[in-house]
């Protein structure tokens, strides 16, 4: 058991394959499972590097992170974003201690006063979108999905009052992601991430600090997170709080923002699966206003968006370091070794994945087979360490999703979309808009000639 698993080919001297991995990472993932199968080596400057592909090794990769394998020592740039201490970054039993006052907000009735949080956005969002026009859907779905996560999150007076900068602000606080790039690079990218960290610390913990001086009554996420403990009585210190509300906000809007991109575009080249989404939609908005109950009839639009996240997993590449030596394969995997698993590339593999580069929803609805490839999905991670707000993404998206298709017709301008290149969050790429119609509420779009005036306040 000496030997590593076996290098992908293709590798420069001195930079190994640094230049392909940052250029054009599935490319090379990709390569080496077509010449080593599910488990090789990349040469990455400066770290010996394995790539794991798979449902059982991905297994391996979740069920061993905290123990053959390391979250906090694969993610340096986090601990930079947020801090040393905080959430996966912290020890196993910190972690566990903060995930536990996160946990319940995203439970039983809580999820209840965010479906109505969500549908108000959402029809504000509508309202402002008059009756025809188009727009690019990353610019718009990813300001409405913050604002989504500023009211549930924030509260609906911080909402309200947020401005178009804000999503531009997290923007610029995502930049501070990058394998293997030194913090300590002056490089503007990772400047403006730092100095719109300390901006938004600045804020959060000021509101944080009044909900304390002047509480609100019902709670609600923000206020009950201001007077959070710990399970043994200790106060949650206040950087703790604010990294967890920046996490959250950002988190989900990182993920969601692509994820619902994807999901319209893929249902827009699917007019069949978008006809029985949108007979699904007018059963769930038929009471007026969609309430959790009501989101339990959208089961083709639930398979839609776990297709979409088969296809386009926005996180599609994530990494563990191994804190000691493993094996896999007959294959020896030394202690310090940066583990990559890659969903882009496992969602896809033949041998796992019946038409694996086809959208086809109704792969979910085959019984136990369809309950494997569900379970297989890894887009929002898995174990103990799997996305905590997943649920509260699929019931956003669902809840935009079933509001939009019965309130209009859409139509995409640019061709299917294409993945940003690169080591980036795999939104889309720009350009990729929608020229939209609203509906007659026999279900027809409407002429020009049946539309209403365009008033002053949809010009605004």
């Amino acid at each position: 058991m000496d030997h590593i698993p076996p290098t992908v080919s293709g590798a420069r001297p001195v930079i190994g394959h640094g230049a392909e991995f940052f250029s054009a990472p599935e490319r090379l993932i990709w390569r080496g499972y077509t010449e080593h199968g599910g488990l090789f080596s990349l040469s990455l400057p400066g770290v010996r590097s394995v790539v794991l592909l798979g449902a059982e090794r991905n297994r391996f990769f979740y069920s061993e992170t905290d123990k053959a394998l390391s979250i906090r020592a694969a993610y340096p740039f986090f601990k930079r974003m947020f801090s040393p201490e905080f959430y996966v970054f912290a020890g196993v039993e910190e972690y566990h201690r903060q995930r536990e006052i996160v946990v319940p907000r995203f439970q039983g009735r809580q999820l209840e006063s965010y479906v109505a949080a969500m549908e108000r956005e959402t029809e504000r969002f509508i309202d402002g979108l008059g009756t025809e026009g188009e727009f690019d859907l990353v610019d718009e779905l990813g300001p409405l999905v913050m604002r989504i996560a500023a009211r549930c999150f924030l509260g609906a007076d911080f909402a309200s009052r947020m401005d178009r900068d804000f999503f531009e602000e997290f923007r610029r606080f995502s930049g501070g992601m990058g394998f293997l790039l030194p913090g300590w690079l002056p490089l503007p990218r990772l400047v403006r991430s730092r100095r719109s960290r300390d901006r938004l610390r600045a804020v959060l913990g000021d509101m944080i600090r009044e909900r304390r001086r002047n509480p609100v009554r019902p709670v609600d996420f923000l206020q009950t997170l201001a007077e959070s403990r710990y399970s043994d009585g200790e106060p949650v210190p206040d950087l703790v709080l604010v990294n967890l509300v920046l996490l959250l906000t950002w988190a989900g809007h990182e993920t969601t923002a692509g994820h619902i991109s994807w999901a319209v575009a893929d249902l827009l080249g699917s007019p069949d699966d978008l006809l029985r989404v949108r007979a699904e939609s007018e059963l769930a908005v038929a009471g007026g206003s969609i309430e959790l109950a009501d989101t339990k009839v959208l089961a083709h639009l639930d398979n839609c968006l776990h297709e979409s996240e088969r296809l386009h997993p926005v996180a599609y590449i994530q990494a563990r370091k191994a804190a000691e030596d493993f094996e896999m394969d007959g294959y020896r995997v030394p202690k310090g070794t940066l583990v990559f698993s890659c969903p882009a590339v496992s969602h896809r593999l033949p041998d796992e994945h019946a038409r694996p580069d086809s959208y086809w929803p109704d792969r979910y609805a085959r019984g136990r087979e369809g309950k494997q490839e569900r379970q297989s999905l890894i887009g929002f991670g898995g174990g103990v360490h799997r996305c905590t707000g997943v649920h509260f993404a699929y019931l956003e998206m669902k809840v935009i999703l079933a509001r939009l298709f019965t309130r209009f017709d859409f139509d995409l301008l640019d061709g299917a979309p294409k993945p940003v290149r690169g080591m980036k969050t795999k939104w889309p790429e720009s350009p990729c808009r929608v020229r939209y119609r609203a509906r007659s509420r026999s279900g027809k779009a409407l002429s020009s000639t049946d539309l209403p005036p365009i008033g002053l306040g949809q010009l605004a």
